[in-house]
């Protein structure tokens, strides 16, 4: 019976070893794996006692059984070292498959499955390298994206890019390169292109773009793009000036009305003046995280009586430069509006102002504060966050609203009219003032005054300085002085720089004067200048 026993469990192995090598595929397969590991465990526990058994019988034949059993064990101790090897190998294989899945992810774009900013910067570099080679580079910005975002949402702008990204390939040679750079901006990479075939490619990528009739969900948007093209023909351009210039090719098409290719130029006078503006935007982000922004008071002097309700200035804002010299405004501020950077500006001037008038208002010898005008951009009345920014400022620092004017010009205002009289109303709600600044300027100006509910006009500067030698200029000036007060505005005329102006404001009648005739500005919390001595 031990014999048969023996014979039988042999088969069993033999079956099961036979089993594994039909159906290999099934190594794969947890469960088959652990039925099979149970079945070599049940066969072992059987042997194993055979072959105590065995070995304690005498004679040949007890000899020749134990030997047939130690090659079942054999089998056995093979049929787990296959199993074993095959664990190691999936798991290899395993570990494979996810560290070319990271790679994939470290170099393309999971939306699009383009590559990425990384991998074409990367190639950038490489085909740099090469003086003797001709590239171009592009830089392709779709000009209607924001607003296929902002009326279908996000799902049919993740659309729109995916059918960009089919869509230029079309158009391109096979050895060109594709890549999203990020938000609705595309890098192309010209291999060996002399610059003809660029600007032809260039062309066909914006024809391809602007004919795509973008649909979702029943509604059409008429796409476009704007391309910016650098030829790359051994300039010895490094990585970061070829996608500065790009970049900068890029905004000039925008700039000059969209849906076109601009061809980068070194000695182009925008792109130079681009360059300049850029170079602004980085140094203003260094100057607020630097604390380098400071804030100057300039008097404005009341102009027929000594002002009752205490010392009238006006902040106005000036940059430290690394030299120690004071930059004016009028050198950083368009950039600053071209970039979206003054809502930022204007509120570092809000909380600096308003802890700076705290601290002036306990000092004991300081002349009592009646009104602080405060500048703001007409870019900072479209911030939806300002409002409430001001409130919490208001609050936060316990300045009385009735000493804060806020400043606005005309053509910001007019720019900007239901938003600006919204912004108005809800601030002189809390007792806070308005300026009017620049007024004139506009020369339509008078139409506007009843929606903006303003408490003084500024009357430009240019008009100012000229009225005692053109008549036209001392008519505007007595015109807007009138207007305003049957209005019931102040006026204050800017640009004061002689006794004479002075006197003839005063025999107008303007309330109020301005410049640097009266007073030059100063650093915040000096001794303020006492204007009426200077050019009474």
């Amino acid at each position: 019976s031990d014999w048969r026993a023996a014979e039988a469990q042999l088969l069993n192995l033999e079956y099961l070893r036979a089993a594994i090598a039909a159906m290999p595929e099934t190594l794969k397969e947890e469960d088959a794996v652990h039925r099979w590991s149970l079945q070599l465990g049940r066969i072992n526990d059987q042997v194993t006692p055979l072959t105590t058994k065995f070995s304690n019988t005498l004679g040949e034949g007890a000899r020749a059984i134990q030997l047939w059993l130690l090659i079942a064990n054999g089998l056995l101790a093979a049929v787990l070292a296959t199993l074993t090897v095959w664990r190691i190998n999936s798991f290899l294989v395993s570990r494979r498959g996810i560290e070319e899945e990271l790679n994939w992810r470290a170099t393309h774009d999971g939306l699009t499955k383009l590559p990425n900013r990384r991998a074409f910067e990367a190639a950038l570099g490489e085909a740099l390298i090469d003086r003797r080679a001709t590239h171009a580079l592009l830089f392709v910005d779709l000009d209607q994206f924001k607003i296929v975002n902002d009326t279908s949402g996000h799902a049919a702008g993740d659309k729109l890019l995916c059918t960009i990204a089919e869509l230029l390939p079309r158009h391109m040679r096979a050895t060109d390169l594709l890549a999203r750079l990020g938000g609705d901006e595309f890098g192309i990479l010209l291999h060996d292109c002399p610059p003809g075939a660029a600007t032809a490619i260039a062309e066909r990528l914006r024809e391809a773009t602007e004919g795509l009739g973008f649909v979702w969900s029943g509604q059409v948007f008429n796409v476009s793009a704007s391309v910016g093209l650098v030829h790359i023909n051994g300039t010895g351009m490094s990585l970061e000036e070829a996608l500065r210039a790009a970049d900068m090719a890029c905004y000039m098409a925008k700039e000059k009305g969209r849906n076109r290719v601009h061809v980068y130029a070194p000695d182009d006078v925008d792109l130079v003046e681009r360059a300049g503006e850029m170079g602004w935007v980085q140094r203003l982000h260094r100057a607020i995280e630097a604390d380098q922004f400071m804030l100057f008071a300039q008097p404005i002097m009341p102009v027929n009586a000594s002002s009752a309700d205490g010392q009238h200035i006006e902040l106005l804002l000036r940059l430290r430069a690394d030299d120690g010299s004071m930059v004016a405004p009028g050198s950083f501020i368009p950039a600053a509006e071209r970039f979206g950077m003054m809502p930022l500006i204007d509120r570092w001037v809000v909380r600096q102002a308003f802890a700076t008038i705290t601290r002036y208002n306990r000092s004991a010898h300081a002349p009592r504060l009646g009104s602080c005008a405060i500048n703001l951009s007409g870019v900072t009345l479209g911030d939806e966050g300002f409002l409430p920014f001001l409130f919490q400022q208001l609050d936060a620092s316990g300045v009385e609203p009735e000493t804060i004017c806020f400043e606005i010009t005309e053509t910001s205002a007019i720019a900007n009219l239901s938003a600006a009289a919204d912004f108005i109303k809800a601030l002189r709600t809390r007792g806070c003032r308005f300026a009017l600044d620049d007024f004139g300027a506009g020369m339509s100006s008078f139409k506007y005054l009843k929606t903006l509910e303003v408490d003084y006009l500024k009357i430009d500067g240019s008009f100012v300085k000229d009225m005692l030698t053109d008549r036209t200029s001392f008519a505007m000036v007595e015109m807007i002085n009138h207007i305003g007060h049957v209005m019931n505005i102040r006026t204050i005329a800017e640009c004061v720089e002689t006794p004479d102006v002075l006197d003839a404001l005063r025999a107008i009648g303007i309330d109020y004067a301005q410049g640097f005739g009266i007073a030059r500005p100063a650093p915040f919390l000096a001794p303020i200048v006492e204007p009426a001595r200077r050019i009474a």
